[in-house]
């Protein structure tokens, strides 16, 4: 599941404001807010539309060897 230092990098990578990344997720802008803060954990399903979100405009979230990341592919 995206972490909120993934969050905050794909849409670093992006350029996109945590509202572009809520409309394009479908979630509330306060979702974001809390979830880049770390002071909430949201479900489940929200993490996933939100993975998703990043995934259609090409940010692939990586987890090997113990570490995390992010990757923008075109």
């Amino acid at each position: 599941m995206i972490t909120p230092a993934q969050c905050r990098a794909g849409r670093g990578l992006l350029d996109w404001t945590q509202q572009k990344l809520a409309d394009q997720a479908r979630v509330g802008v306060v979702t974001i807010r809390q979830l880049e803060a770390g002071t909430a954990t949201p479900r489940r399903a929200t993490l996933e539309v939100i993975q998703r979100a990043f995934e259609r405009a090409g940010v692939e979230l990586i987890s090997a060897d113990g570490g995390l990341g992010v990757l923008l592919r075109k």
